[in-house]
């Protein structure tokens, strides 16, 4: 079976007709000599270990948010999953100039004479197709998600999350296919294995090419640093959003920390949210199903013993936020109402739609002292637009499942997880 299908993949195509071979197809079409493995190589490999830390980042949010029965999420230390998710953000902007950098080094090669020389190039040349598509997708969405708009009709996290295995995986087969060529390119120039498996023609070529990007208009070190300099300052310009001391320089983040009501930004509005009423309303209670069943009035919630914590909002759009929380202790109410305080729980918000109107508490964060229901923010009563009467704060968890206007507690899993 193996011979047969190694005849067909390795049959010599047909050239098309030589009349087509004009412009771009043209054999001096690209004269840059910064079009080389060379350069296609060494982008390649921070473009690789980019898109690596991008999935594994994004794979643990998406695990974190829903949970399958191995997973385990621990609550410290209370900073692990900003620091994972605004890496995750950081690096993927961090791409878009490098991988914009890496299709100028290599789309010369779109136009390569002939197209393919056998059915194995076709194939390989088309599955670079899906590499570039889902890179591009990736990015681009990413990108538009920050900007919260979405002109496409599908939701953009589930589809973000396959994107991101089909990018991964076209990664490792484009790896293992160009295998020889990314050696010659990451090879010491003017080595042996810089020329290793070409004939005398092309290593004399690609020897030519190297010593002809010392001299070109764009030297190969311009070219490098203009690279370096425009990737490293799309990170250090949105990288502030994350790490509060570079706010001041964050001109392209999405939010910048201490910006907001009560000092803290804001994603979902109570108007947007439909609760500018319920929420202020005065037969509002706070029901925690359990043994006991409680009916806690806000003033019920004020008079129990209140507990600050330093806690941070970690949104996963990649900003982030220290503020102090006050309020009673998730497991202080669950034990009142007969729970013990460690019961996975789920936490109903006010808002009557959503995805997140519903979050599950497992027991690492039940059962952590730092796990506030807070009832104000920066010492001051909770903002309507934060969460008014009653919000959930716990460490180490994605901002979109700190419900706010929480209006029921109850056993079991019912929501987005933890």
């Amino acid at each position: 079976m193996t011979k047969p299908l190694d005849r067909v993949l390795g049959a010599r195509l047909p050239d098309p007709p030589a009349a087509l071979r004009r412009g771009p197809f043209g054999e001096d079409a690209f004269p840059s000599p910064l079009h080389t493995e060379r350069r296609a190589s060494r982008v390649g490999v921070w473009l690789g270990v980019g898109f690596v830390v991008c999935f594994l980042t994004g794979l643990v949010s998406h695990l974190v948010q829903n949970p399958p029965g191995w997973f385990y999420w621990p609550a410290s230390p209370v900073w692990l999953y900003r620091w994972t998710q605004g890496t995750h953000v950081a690096v993927g902007l961090a791409l878009i100039p490098l991988l914009l950098v890496k299709l100028w080094t290599v789309y010369p090669k779109l136009f390569a004479w002939p197209p393919a020389r056998t059915p194995a190039q076709l194939v390989a040349r088309l599955a670079v197709l899906v590499l570039v598509g889902a890179a591009v997708f990736q990015l681009l969405t990413g990108l538009l998600n920050l900007a919260k708009w979405y002109p496409f009709g599908f939701f953009f996290t589930t589809t973000h999350y396959w994107t991101g295995w089909i990018a991964v995986g076209a990664v490792l087969v484009h790896v293992g296919a160009l295998a020889p060529q990314i050696r010659r390119g990451l090879a010491r120039r003017g080595s042996p294995a810089a020329v290793v498996g070409l004939d005398e023609d092309d290593a004399a070529r690609v020897v030519a090419v190297d010593e002809a990007a010392e001299h070109a208009a764009v030297s190969r070190r311009a070219f490098v640093l203009t690279a370096g300099l425009a990737t490293g300052a799309v990170a250090l310009t949105q990288w502030g959003q994350t790490v509060s001391p570079l706010g001041q320089v964050s001109v392209l983040a999405p939010r910048i920390p201490g910006v907001g009501p009560q000092g803290l930004p804001v994603n979902q509005t109570a108007q947007r949210a439909g609760v500018t009423e319920t929420a202020v309303d005065p037969a509002w209670r706070l029901t925690v199903d359990g043994p006991t069943r409680l009916s806690l009035t806000l003033a019920d919630l004020q008079g129990m013993t209140q507990r600050t914590e330093r806690l941070p909002i970690a949104c996963v759009e990649g900003w982030s936020s220290n503020a102090d929380w006050t309020g009673v202790r998730l497991s202080e109410v669950l034990e009142a109402a007969g729970l013990a305080p460690d019961t996975e729980v789920t936490v109903e918000s006010l808002q009557t739609g959503g995805l997140y109107r519903v979050a599950t508490v497992s027991p690492p964060h039940v059962r952590s002292p730092k796990t506030l229901l807070a009832l104000r923010l920066n010492g001051e009563e909770l903002a309507l637009d934060h969460g008014y009467p009653l919000r959930l704060i716990a460490p180490n968890r994605p901002g979109v499942m700190q419900t706010k206007w929480i209006t029921r507690i109850a056993p079991g899993t019912g929501g987005i997880g933890s």
